[in-house]
């Protein structure tokens, strides 16, 4: 009975035609539902801050070893606004560093459901748009119910690691539009840290849909003690993925190498105001000495319930889990944690030369079904790697296959589906290494109807000598089937048209195009996804596509 209730509750929302573009169309599932795929749209490209001296980069190389991408886009999030779902906000990084952060963020606003962009960039956030800080990262953009938008950045100021003792600045500012993001009010600062000794890293934003005026920032800060050199110089790092990596692997290893102790709890602030002002930040979920959180996401449910999700290092026995923590008085307490799922996970490389690629393992990407009030969650996992792929920059000869999986929860969140492989790449006798899939991103439909995930793989590599052939694909399921079995998944699309080099996308601690890609439901029946493309040498830019569903 439930299982007949939950798929009838998933009819009450009527859906509307997606509109007005000429697409290819093609079947979902055995039915006579229909996508359309609208045209590639080039969202962004170039560099606003070419003519910016503020931040001297010509200091920061000399001084940090540090190489900058100019002209490089990096790791897009989007946003519809409720108001006009015709209105899409970008935020990536602009201007990429190896070593960390970016020279600004930048906002990017589409008026006509993503036929056409334009930059609105947030002044007073780096120096380069008027700020005090020298370099930004983890975009994130959103809309309240009114319209309202908001755009959460990182800042930080590098630090050199030869002395870790030295201040370094670093925080987290949210700026706010009431003009549906064509301008910027002056940015208001969450939390500011003055210390070698502190991170803070992998912010998000949440407006909640169901509570008009609230608003929900959460992050991790990782810190480590007592004062050491040795933890001063990991965190000069400026990269919280990477070094998130580095001390899981440190941990999973047994007694850590290095001699320092680190926390990395969840930090919350919210706004009862619309973003106006803002609660002091203040830790939310404390998992321990060397434990720590990344990448948390607040998701709201129907019923107003809040949940922050996050991948708990350390934390549970398998040493790398998804898990949550709960509010049931928009964000005034907490719940204890609740654990979904492992995550089973090494890394991507490329097919041919065995080279990093700076993917999402260790990352997830979570959706909630605005009708049902299903969670979807969406990881790269290796535990249905039926090869392995060689690569001589592993110590063991090769590496599991990472493939994109998929669970959901019906109740809440207090039970999970087992994980299932959901990603369509095509098995590689030839080179075993073109099945890897990464960077998910999974998406509900406005009207409840469709899940849809997107991801990059390899299945076109090999046609071209020296190029490491790159695709980025979206995948459907009809929320009438049940989305926890693989065969319900289908009608998988290419969103890009040619394949591209991977080779040919910024080293950031490996061939980087972003810890996540943008993916957002716009009125009932229309998703965008927003995805990076390296376009030449050291040379990204993002592009979109409208994905209209039945």
């Amino acid at each position: 009975m439930k299982s007949i209730s939950r798929r009838l509750s998933r009819f009450i929302s009527q859906g509307l035609a997606g509109g007005g573009i000429i697409a290819l169309t093609c079947a979902i599932g055995t039915g006579s539902q229909a996508q359309t795929l609208g045209p590639l749209v080039q969202v962004a490209a170039g560099d606003p801050f070419s003519g910016c001296t503020a931040d001297q980069v010509h200091a920061q190389e000399a001084a940090f070893g540090s190489i900058l991408y100019p002209a490089t886009l990096i790791e897009p999030w989007v946003a519809a606004d409720p108001t006009d779902p015709s209105r899409l906000l970008v935020g990536h990084q602009q201007d990429r560093w190896d070593d960390g952060g970016s020279r600004g963020l930048v906002g990017v606003v589409s008026n006509d459901a993503g036929s056409s962009w334009t930059n609105s960039i947030p002044t007073g956030v780096t120096e380069c748009t008027g700020g005090k800080f020298g370099r930004a990262s983890d975009p994130w953009v959103d809309f309240a119910q009114n319209g309202t938008a908001f755009f959460f950045s990182l800042v930080l100021d590098p630090m050199r690691a030869t002395t870790p003792f030295g201040a370094r600045n670093s925080g987290l500012l949210v700026s706010r539009s009431v003009d549906h993001g064509a301008t910027w009010q002056t940015p208001v600062t969450l939390i500011r840290n003055n210390s070698p000794h502190v991170l803070n890293d992998k912010n998000s934003l949440t407006a909640d849909p169901t509570a008009s005026n609230n608003v929900y920032a959460v992050w991790d800060q990782l810190s480590v003690f007592p004062p050491t050199k040795n933890g001063a110089q990991l965190l000069a790092e400026n990269d919280g993925v990477a070094i998130a990596r580095e001390l899981l692997n440190a941990t999973a290893g047994g007694a850590p190498s290095f001699k320092f102790n680190f926390t990395g709890p969840t930090f919350f602030s919210r706004s009862i105001d619309n973003g106006v002002t803002w609660s002091t930040a203040a830790p939310i979920y404390q998992p321990g000495t060397n434990k720590q959180t990344i990448d948390n996401i607040v998701r709201v449910l129907p019923d107003g319930t809040v949940l922050d999700f996050f991948t708990a290092i350390g934390v549970t026995n398998s040493g790398l889990s998804i898990g949550y923590i709960k509010s049931t008085d928009k964000g005034a307490s907490w719940s204890g944690p609740t654990f979904a799922n492992d995550i089973h996970v090494v890394r991507v490389v490329t097919p041919d030369t065995g080279g990093r690629i700076r993917d999402a393992s260790i990352l997830y990407s979570v959706a909630v079904n605005p009708v049902t009030g299903a969670i979807y969650l969406a990881w790269q996992d290796d535990r249905f790697s039926k090869a392995m792929c060689p690569t001589p920059t592993s110590s063991t000869g090769s590496i599991p296959i990472d493939s994109i999986v998929f669970s959901e929860s019906d109740d809440g969140g207090l039970t999970w589906s087992a994980p299932v492989m959901i990603n369509k790449t095509p098995a590689n006798a030839t080179n075993p290494c073109r099945q890897q899939a990464f960077i998910p991103a999974v998406v509900a439909s406005g009207d409840g109807k469709t899940v849809v995930v997107t991801y990059y793989d390899f299945r076109n590599d090999g046609k071209t000598p020296g190029i490491e052939g790159t695709d980025y694909f979206a995948l459907f399921c009809p929320t009438s089937s049940d989305c926890t079995k693989p065969a319900n998944w289908g009608n998988e699309e290419p969103l890009t048209t040619a394949s591209f080099n991977i080779l040919d996308a910024p080293v950031a601690r490996g061939h980087f195009l972003g810890d996540y890609m943008g993916l957002t439901a716009s009125g009932p029946t229309t998703v965008y996804p927003v995805f990076g493309i390296a376009t030449g040498h050291n040379v990204t830019a993002e592009f979109t596509r409208q994905i209209s569903l039945p």
